[in-house]
């Protein structure tokens, strides 16, 4: 029915139409370190740098969280997982979003109170402050490696795409997988300029800029699949299903996550619990994301932070509808084979799909080219904008609570306090570039799930224990973070993520004994329980420290 368009995208973009894409997806990438090199002029003191002078508005901070979260892994990876699973992808949207309702009600207000720029500010204010920074700042680092590890292989696969890099086919004299290494690389230096230049004031116009351009994006797309059903939404899906290859089951749930296994009960087990431990991750994961808990600090009171998780919200929960819309769109007019076929894991099921379109509305081979081109770009903008994000939030965690707490003992002076997280920035993207290389096989919805199962499982116990328990002490923290966080991480490096499938980190080896692609059922409760058992051990307990951090939390009274 529609093997004219997916023939036509199939047969690749012309030289012109590839010199139109990389012009336009060069002109974004010179805007947004406009903007980044005009905010580093603003940024003074150390609280331009790491908090942006808290100066942004309700609205500014909505978007720039939502920039913030609608990452790489929102667009092109879910996009993806509803264009080969159906409803099964559509998951991911779900408990993407319900997530923010944690955030709200149990930490945005209470974090904006008590911190000044990173998450173990609060964690650190009872305790004795030198081993629980010392923890804080591990665990921040290794949630945004895991986090920056799926945008780095968003970006690999979006640019291979763009340039018409194919398994086979050469690109200035490199092959397919060479040339992907050299775009990971490529993106990994331009984030580190970013926030070694910009901060977070810079980082968080590139957000707002990024936030506006992506919603846009999305909305026409949006429009453009469902004009060309003529808002028909059943024969939308009716199409997807048929084009998918999967018929009926394409809409209903079980393709990908609690599959039943005939005669093996313990297969259909296994498949069902790794979809609980998926949603427990994702619902619990954003509150303890260091990423979105240092933006509550970029805004002057609480009341704003607040407003701005409602705007976040409500700009979150309308892009997350447009992916229904990519999604079977993408399944219904690119067909699953061609998706598959320029990206195993389908991220790229999204600009594939704009250039579909702009195939069947722009007027042929140059419309597609254009609409990828903008598409692609807007992508590209999302990858480097959160890529900046979660640098800054890893290297200002390295510099304010390891460097200036922990060595200098809070001697450190602010320049070189700057200066330190600049280099702690250079480090974690390198240590990021080197694993993406690695994991480009990985779906980047599916990574950025681990991500946030590492987060509830080490970051959150803490922060909840620290807000709400009196009794919470030192033992207790370090105990959370550390149990909840290498319990995550042991548990991944045994699962089929890393070894022993096809679509594993390392395919050709098996060392796995864990079943469960994502941890978090295991790793959350331990973390909880690990940080139980730690402060009970100990006999230290400070109530007038948590008296204090109880008003300063409910009031913002002396917050800053």
């Amino acid at each position: 029915m529609h093997s004219h368009l997916i023939l036509a995208a199939e047969a690749g973009t012309t030289s012109t139409s590839r010199t139109l894409t990389i012009t336009l997806f060069l002109v974004f990438v010179a805007i947004t370190l406009g903007i980044t090199i005009w905010a580093s002029r603003q940024t003074k003191t150390a609280t331009d740098f790491y908090a942006g002078g808290r100066q942004f508005s309700g609205f500014q901070n909505g978007m720039a969280i939502g920039g913030d979260y609608m990452s790489a892994a929102s667009f092109l990876g879910i996009a993806g997982l509803i264009a080969l699973y159906g409803y099964d992808g559509f998951l991911y949207s779900i408990g993407f979003l319900v997530a923010w309702l944690v955030a709200l009600l149990l930490v945005a207000e209470f974090l904006r109170n008590s911190g000044r720029y990173t998450m173990a500010d609060v964690l650190a204010f009872r305790m004795r402050q030198r081993p629980v920074r010392t923890a804080a700042s591990v665990s921040t680092i290794v949630v945004s490696i895991f986090y920056l590890i799926a945008q780095m292989v968003g970006a690999g696969a979006l640019v291979s795409l763009l340039l018409g890099i194919k398994p086979g086919t050469t690109f200035l004299g490199m092959d397919a997988d060479t040339a992907k290494v050299a775009t990971i690389i490529l993106v990994g230096a331009l984030m580190i300029v970013y926030v070694v230049v910009g901060g977070m004031k810079g980082t968080t116009y590139v957000q707002i800029v990024k936030a506006f351009l992506l919603m846009t994006g999305a909305l026409l797309m949006t429009l453009l699949v469902l004009a060309h059903y003529k808002f028909n939404l059943s024969s939308l899906l009716g199409d997807a299903a048929e084009q998918s290859g999967k018929g009926s089951a394409f809409l209903e749930p079980g393709l990908r996550y609690g599959v039943e296994t005939a005669g093996d009960a313990a297969k259909t087990f296994y498949s069902k619990m790794d979809l609980l431990s998926l949603g427990i991750a994702l619902v619990l994961g954003t509150a303890g994301l260091p990423h979105i808990l240092t933006r509550f600090y970029t805004v002057p009171t609480s009341k704003i932070a607040r407003k701005s998780v409602l705007w976040a919200i409500g700009i979150i929960g309308t892009f997350y509808l447009f992916t229904l819309a990519l999604g079977f769109g993408a399944a219904a007019l690119v067909g699953g084979k061609a998706i598959t076929a320029q990206d195993k894991a389908g991220n790229t099921a999204a600009p594939q799909l704009a250039q579909a379109l702009g195939i069947d509305y722009f007027g042929g081979e140059t419309g597609g080219a254009v609409l990828l081109a903008i598409i692609a770009a807007v992508a590209f903008a999302t990858i480097l904008a959160v890529v900046a994000g979660l640098t800054l939030a890893s290297s200002s965690s390295v510099a304010h609570d390891f460097y200036a707490s922990v060595v200098k003992r809070g001697q450190a002076s602010e320049r070189d306090e700057v200066r330190v997280a600049r280099i702690a920035a250079f480090v974690i993207g390198a240590i990021a570039i080197v694993l993406s290389i690695f994991a480009q096989s990985l779906n980047v919805a599916f990574l950025v799930a681990l991500a946030f199962a590492v987060a509830a499982s080490g970051n959150l116990p803490a922060i909840l224990y620290s807000l709400f328990w009196k009794r919470f002490n030192t033992s207790g923290a370090l105990w959370a973070i550390y149990g909840g966080l290498i319990s995550a991480v042991f548990l991944v490096f045994f699962s089929p993520v890393v070894s022993g499938a096809p679509s594993a980190m390392f395919p050709d080896s098996d060392w796995h004994w864990f079943p469960l692609n994502n941890p978090g059922i295991i790793s959350i409760p331990i973390g909880f329980l690990c940080g139980w058992i730690g402060t009970v051990l100990s006999k230290e307990s400070d109530e007038d420290k948590y008296a204090e951090l109880e008003v300063r939390s409910l009031t913002g009274f002396g917050a800053h």
